[in-house]
């Protein structure tokens, strides 16, 4: 993990190190999978950003040979750094995450789900030790109908949240783990003690 930095080539600054640092040693639940991708370089002199998806314990219930089978959802998590400060951000480190994922079509018309789920955001941040102040982000929900040869595709419901704040110091494993858990909830995985890992569920058997 290893940050980018738009202009010239200077030292990294050590609050950006002790970031990546804390980043770099958490340790999430076995079923969140992780890969680092390019930072954007527009909107801060130093970024971070890194890709994710969670995986069902039931993917037997997938599709014969089908690797997304059990992907429940997925999600973004970027860390900005500006060593001269954001007025937008109230400080220096900015933490921009964003969720999908696709629920049952029944929601579609419960008008609380948009609050419900930005629920799970605040309730979340307040849960964790990770302090945030500015907290900010929007609940989208898209309603998809398939027709003609495609309409035997069940309907569907998808779900994005999009929330940004800003960290109160650097230990930024803390605000991953934050993330973490809202792709875990949205996706509709239980929620697991530290250190305990998902087994996969016994197969169905045949009536």
């Amino acid at each position: 993990m290893t940050g980018e930095r738009t202009g010239d080539r200077r030292e990294v600054p050590a609050p950006f190190a002790a970031a990546l640092a804390s980043l770099r040693e958490r340790r999430l639940r076995g079923d969140v999978h992780l890969a680092e991708i390019p930072g954007p370089s527009r909107i801060a002199p130093w970024s971070v950003a890194l890709e994710g998806d969670v995986v069902s314990p039931d993917v037997s219930d997938g599709p014969a040979g089908d690797t997304d089978a059990g992907e429940v959802a997925t999600g973004r998590f970027v860390v900005l750094h500006d060593p001269d400060g954001q007025e937008t951000w109230q400080g220096t480190f900015r933490v921009v995450t964003l969720v999908r994922a696709t629920l049952e079509p029944e929601l579609a018309a419960d008008p609380l789900l948009a609050d419900v789920a930005w629920s799970w955001v605040t309730e979340t941040l307040e849960a964790s030790p990770a302090g945030a102040h500015a907290l900010g982000g929007t609940v989208t929900r898209v309603l998809s109908q398939s027709f003609g040869a495609l309409g035997s595709t069940p309907d569907a419901v998808d779900l994005e949240i999009r929330a940004s704040w800003t960290p109160e110091d650097t230990d930024l494993g803390a605000h991953l783990a934050v993330w973490a858990d809202l792709m875990t909830t949205a996706g509709g995985v239980p929620p697991l003690p530290d250190g305990v890992t998902a087994l996969p569920s016994r197969p169905r058997s045949a009536p």
